[in-house]
């Protein structure tokens, strides 16, 4: 069935076509840890059957002293591999009838109408965003982002991109599990994070969650545990970030340099130690916030344009990934 008035779909698809990549970036920037992540540059493209994330498990075991003209050992090295995740999708609609059409007519008016639905668009998707980030995947019958919950979990022995988290080298070391401070069950605190113990708790977290040079870049918390940080320390203490993932958000910063960051979103008595070299958004090309085609109803006076979003969180190593709960 032809549209009603071409010109008036026209409109609403060129639109939309224009403002895509506008509402790609203000999603992003919409959150300090997505900002983090973009600023990383870790936000690429996704392709195939499902979201592949390569990652170095182990050590080259040939590397050792030697003396003279002894033997070097030139034994095959198993030390990459990769972790698979599902594609996960997100859509919003607007939707303008007919009778609107005659109520702002006009294509200036027309546009106005447009521009308020699709701000209203772009803030449900940043709101939907924000909370996935931090969600475990299951949400939705499991169609949601599997975000921080999942891939910097409570209970670090789950299976995140198809590797399970009690998963062993040859060491015997599990290498494929988070760190996690539990205030209630830690003999450093053994009690709920106050003012008085949650520097103890952060210091304990930031050392397990340190290799060499790595080490986290952001910090993000709830109320809770971000009001403890910023309770226990003394006025000269609470410098604010001017220049990182800071810019723009509640926040504070730890060890001198690294933004820690109240998010609404947080889930409750949680504070992420993360290092974003590591965790990547990983979206599909031509399906980032991209409007469909003109889809016009066959039975109503009315025109539809979804726009949509395919990808998910992935992340490369786990064991530099922290989090404190109680």
């Amino acid at each position: 069935m032809a549209a009603p008035n071409t010109s008036f779909t026209e409109i609403i698809t060129t639109t939309l076509q224009g403002y895509s990549g506008e509402l790609a970036d203000n999603v992003s920037n919409h959150n300090a840890l997505l900002k983090q992540i973009n600023k990383k540059g870790n936000k690429y493209y996704a392709t195939g059957r499902s979201i592949v994330q390569e990652l170095e498990y182990d050590v080259n075991s040939t590397v050792g002293w030697y003396s003279g003209a002894e033997a070097f050992d030139i034994s095959p090295s198993e030390v990459f591999s990769a972790a698979e995740f599902n594609w996960k999708q997100l859509v919003g609609s607007v939707v303008i009838n007919g009778l609107e059409e005659v109520q702002n007519s006009g294509k200036e008016a027309i546009h106005n109408l447009l521009r308020s639905r699709l701000r209203n668009l772009e803030r449900s998707m940043k709101n939907t965003m924000a909370t996935a980030i931090y969600a475990d995947g299951t949400g939705t019958s499991s169609k949601e982002v599997g975000g921080l919950r999942h891939i910097v979990a409570d209970t670090p022995t789950n299976t995140v991109g198809g590797i399970a988290g009690t998963h062993a080298l040859a060491s015997g070391a599990t290498w494929w599990q988070n760190y996690v401070f539990d205030f209630s069950s830690n003999s450093v605190t053994s009690a709920s994070a106050t003012s008085t113990n949650i520097q103890k708790g952060m210091n304990m977290t930031w050392i397990n969650t340190i290799r060499g040079a790595d080490k986290p870049d952001i910090i993000v918390a709830d109320d809770n545990m971000y009001l403890s940080y910023l309770e226990s320390l003394t006025p000269n203490q609470r410098f604010m970030d001017d220049k990182g993932a800071g810019v723009g958000f509640t926040n504070l910063v730890y060890q001198g340099n690294v933004p820690t960051i109240y998010d609404d979103q947080c889930p409750d008595k949680h504070m992420y130690f993360l290092n974003t070299d590591y965790l990547f958004l990983r979206p599909k090309q031509g399906r980032e916030f991209v409007p469909l085609g003109e889809r016009n109803s066959v039975n109503q006076d009315a025109s539809v344009q979804s726009v949509v979003w395919a990808g998910n969180m992935t992340c490369s190593n786990r064991s530099l990934q922290g989090v404190m709960i109680e």
